[in-house]
């Protein structure tokens, strides 16, 4: 069956329709990694967008249900040149294809990914159609495309209750992280799991206290503070501050997440609070974006974003690189940004935009790229080390 990928510019590609049969209007946006498409499939962040994979080739290795990051993939679309419709990997429990039938999730394979993603690059990010009717009115469906809006998906892709989550429990026993959390199946012996050696030396968060604030979290940030010891009670995006405070955690963390930061204007004030607070505060992704709003910065949307595992970042602190797995279309400007307030702590080494502050006085820092991976490289993993330090009295911006 054929299908179309209709662009907001009048750009049509052509190819072979995979997953489920739908039509969709959503974002466009490119993913440059070239492994991990599952990890990208069930991020929350891209709740509200279809992605397009750069790599030539997707689904070789098939679907490993246990690196799922969530319960169910977010995006309403999926955009490959290739798919393989037979995998050959011991892990594999079903084909992509049947992962995005039984989801309903529609895409598009055979397409020039390259030409696609040159076209977003030059033009910018910009919304698009997927769907099968070959008899398409492009003159109707234009206007449609240009008045899509993500709106606000937070509440969309946020867990339902509070849970809490053991580090010496298997996370998929405790409910629901935006669909799901989960550990590694490695390090378990009679239901006891020990840190994997290679990843974590020791627990140094044992006995820590974390409230995680759900926006989208991917699964392996509860995993990455689990396994260093620390309780992680999760809450929903919507949770008062007043909550979060009165249950006395030893830190607080924000996590990743969809859509524009500037619609979460709840969200904004109730983190305003928590930066009120002597709590230790380390934020991801959105939350990153959340937090420098919440207290007087500025955020803008950038041409076509960074979504892929093999971004470059700078610790300004030590110089020192890092590779990093990213996936954002927003970035806070640090024109408006008040240095009584925080300082750069991380810039992209590719294109000098922030992706990390920490707020003087204050024990909180930020970063815009993802330090949990899943995909990506295990660069930045140190900083939930970072993290607890500070949760232990060490005040890293001092």
């Amino acid at each position: 069956m054929k299908a179309f990928l209709i662009l907001e510019d009048g750009t049509v590609f052509v190819g072979t329709h995979i997953g489920a049969v739908k039509e969709v209007i959503s974002e466009i946006v490119f993913n440059t990694s070239m492994a991990g498409y599952l990890e990208v499939l069930t991020d929350p962040s891209y709740a509200g967008q279809a992605v397009c994979m750069t790599y030539p080739l997707i689904g070789n290795y098939g679907i490993c249900k246990d690196d799922m990051e969530s319960l169910r993939p977010w995006p309403d679309g999926f955009i490959v040149r290739e798919l393989s419709r037979i995998p050959s990997n011991f892990r594999n429990d079903i084909t992509i294809q049947q992962f995005l039938e039984e989801n309903g999730v529609p895409g598009v394979a055979g397409i020039d990914t390259r030409a696609l993603t040159k076209i977003l690059r030059e033009k910018g990010t910009m919304n698009g159609m997927l769907t099968t009717d070959e008899h398409y009115d492009l003159e109707s469906i234009l206007p449609r495309l240009k008045a899509y809006t993500t709106g606000k998906v937070v509440e969309k892709v946020t867990c339902s209750e509070k849970f809490q989550v053991q580090p010496t429990t298997d996370l998929k026993q405790n409910g629901p992280l935006s669909g799901s959390a989960r550990f590694d199946k490695e390090g378990y012996e009679n239901g006891v799991r020990e840190p994997r050696p290679t990843l974590v030396k020791e627990l140094n968060g044992a006995g820590l206290k974390v409230a995680l604030l759900d926006l989208g979290a991917k699964g392996n940030i509860a995993n990455s503070l689990a396994e260093r010891g620390c309780t992680v009670t999760v809450y929903p995006a919507l949770t008062s501050a007043e909550e979060i405070i009165s249950d006395k955690p030893d830190g607080i963390m924000l996590s990743n997440g969809p859509g524009d930061p500037k619609e979460c204007v709840t969200i904004i004030e109730e983190i305003k609070k928590l930066y009120n607070t002597d709590i230790p505060i380390f934020a991801i992704c959105l939350g990153h974006q959340l937090m420098a709003l919440a207290t007087g910065a500025d955020t803008h949307k950038m041409k076509y974003g960074h979504r892929g595992g093999n971004h470059p970042v700078k610790d300004l602190k030590t110089g020192r690189v890092y590779i990093s797995s990213q996936n954002h279309g927003y970035v806070v400007d640090t024109d408006k940004l008040d240095e009584n307030i925080a300082v750069p702590a991380f810039i992209n080494v590719n294109d000098g935009t922030n992706e990390g502050l920490a707020y003087t006085g204050k024990n909180i820092f930020t970063v815009q790229f993802h330090p949990e991976a899943c995909p990506g490289p295990q660069d930045s993993r140190y900083l939930f080390d970072r993290f607890i330090a500070m949760m232990k009295g060490e005040n890293y911006n001092a």
